[in-house]
Formats: structure tokens, C-alpha cells, sequence
């Protein structure tokens, strides 16, 4: 999706380090992609992963000063910083509304850093090499903006707008999990193809679904989401087709392990994007009563 010219932005919505779109060091973490390495692990997981390592800094400046260059909506569709703050706030505005006429719980909105190299959060010293995360103990997603380019040139992603609002916007669905208590499943169940992991993982792929739905064409707010086109929407469920347990372990591996599933398969991610996008109910939305993960519709 883009952003409507018009649209407000707010650099002081993300802290952190990104650089205007540009391509910096970063990579997908060994075998899968770890988008919730510090509730999966625990909270010291990020640090023993990266050892506490990485090149770079989290900061140059207050957030008003390293984003002074995200102000319009023009700007959110010309560089990958201002668009993901820009996607933050549209986030901020559908769920501010949506999360407590649907389920009466008010939102809170989640920190968002931007980093390059390396970050400090609540659950350990991380760098880019373990891809964007959402952290529960501090409430803040981490995303180092040149992840989006290394899923192209590694992985084969076709790329565009909405396919990397959709990994912010699931991100952010973790953090909604964390509001309505679904979170912690991961922890109690954390691998396989039926695991509470992966079914963690695709309700937030559905949430954010559930967003692009709700948000495409709203005018109602500080930024604008232009009406998703076929080749966006087309974008966005082929980013989640690449970030899939099984064609990302054959990919790196060359082989498929079911058993260490975690994130679900690339079929299983872009029917629970889809399913989220197309109901635009959160009841929908439900993984864990689903007894096929492969046919959402299933389940209700």
C-alpha cells in the first residue's frame, strides 16, 4: 500500500537508527527467521545468539532528529524508515479503535526501534542477524530497515510496499497477542507443525491481515492508506510465502525438518494473512482452535 502525499507523519513515533531506506548490514539468523527470539527463548536469547555482538549504533540523536526527514506521506513512500513509522501510526489508528469494540481491552501502543548492526532491548543485546522481533518485556518491535533488502537478494522476495508494512504490521500483531493473552502459547509449546509456536506465529500473520483489510482506503486519521491493489496484495503474500518454516529450511539447509517448525509453513502464512485481510474478524483469526492449519475455514 502507499501512503497518501498528505499524510502526517510523526518521526518522533520510532527510536533508534535506520537511515533513509538504505541498504545496511543485516541478515536472516541462521536457520529460520527468530521474529520472537526473546519470548521464544527467554530473555536472555538475543544476546546469546548475537554473543552481544554487531557493528553499529542504536542512535545518533533524538528520534525528532534521526527521522527530521519523515513528514509527509511522500516521504513514507520513498524511504523504508518513514514508511515504516508511517505504518506504525496506521497500526496505532486501526487498532486503537478495533481492539477494545472487539474484545474490550484498550490499546496500548508498542515501542518501535529502527536499528542498524546492533540494538539493546528488554530482552538482550540483539543485532540485525536475528531479523525483526518483537520483544514482550519491553513492548517494543525491532526491525533494522535493511532486512527487507536481504530478503530479496537471499531469499527471493519479490518485495513493494505492503510486503514489508505486512512484517511490521505482524510484529505489532504479536504485541496484540500480548494484550489479549495469547503470547505466552509459544512458550509453553515451542516447535513443531502443530506447535503453540506456529500457531502463535500465523494468528499474528492474521492480525496483520486484519489490518490491511480495515486500514486500506481509511481516511479517518493522521496518515492515509491508499486502496491495495492485486500486485500489492500479491507482494505482501509472497513476502509470506519466503518467511515460511519449510522454504526457509530448504532454502538454508536443503531439507525440511517439520519437527522444528516454529513460524508455520509458507502455505499456512499466507492463508492466515489472507484469511485476516479478507473477514476483517478477529474471531477469525483464531489458530488455536483450528484443527487444520492449512484451511483456516475449518476451524469455524
Amino acid at each position: 500500500m502507499t501512503f497518501s502525499n498528505d499524510s502526517q507523519l510523526d518521526p518522533g513515533r520510532a527510536s533508534g537508527g535506520g537511515g533513509r531506506g538504505l541498504a545496511v548490514g543485516g541478515g536472516l539468523g541462521g536457520t529460520l527467521l527468530l521474529l520472537v527470539v526473546g519470548l521464544l527463548f527467554g530473555p536472555d536469547a538475543v544476546e546469546q545468539l548475537t554473543g552481544g555482538t554487531g557493528q553499529g549504533s542504536t542512535t545518533q540523536g533524538s528520534p525528532e532528529e534521526e527521522f527530521a526527514h519523515c513528514r509527509t506521506g511522500e516521504d513514507a513512500n520513498r524511504y523504508t524508515d518513514c514508511r515504516m513509522i508511517a505504518t506504525a501510526q496506521s497500526l496505532d489508528q486501526f487498532w486503537e479503535e478495533y481492539l477494545p469494540s472487539t474484545t474490550g481491552e484498550q490499546y496500548v501502543q508498542p515501542g518501535l526501534r529502527l536499528f542498524q548492526g546492533r540494538t539493546d532491548t528488554g530482552c538482550g543485546a540483539a543485532s540485525s542477524a536475528v531479523g525483526p522481533f518483537y520483544c514482550p518485556a519491553d513492548g517494543t518491535a525491532y526491525l533494522d530497515v535493511g532486512f527487507f533488502e536481504q530478503l530479496q537478494a537471499q531469499f527471493g522476495a519479490e518485495g513493494g510496499p505492503l510486503a514489508e508494512e505486512y512484517v511490521l504490521a505482524h510484529e505489532f500483531g504479536h504485541h496484540i497477542q500480548h494484550q489479549i493473552g495469547t503470547l505466552g502459547y509459544a512458550q509453553q509449546d515451542p516447535q513443531g507443525p502443530e506447535s503453540g509456536a506456529v500457531r502463535v506465529e500465523l494468528q499474528a500473520d492474521c492480525l496483520a491481515g486484519l489490518w490491511a483489510g480495515h486500514a486500506a482506503g481509511d481516511t479517518s486519521g493522521a496518515v492515509d492508506l491508499e486502496a491495495i491493489t492485486p500486485a500489492q496484495l500479491g507482494q505482501a503474500l509472497d513476502a509470506a510465502e519466503v518467511i515460511g518454516d519449510d522454504r526457509i529450511q530448504q532454502t538454508t539447509q536443503g531439507r525440511v525438518t517439520p519437527e522444528a517448525f516454529t513460524h508455520g509453513t509458507s502455505r499456512q502464512r499466507q492463508v492466515w494473512f489472507y484469511t485476516g485481510y479478507e473477514t476483517g474478524d478477529l474471531n477469525r483469526c483464531d489458530t488455536f482452535r483450528a484443527a487444520d492449519l492449512d484451511n483456516p475455514a475449518a476451524a469455524f
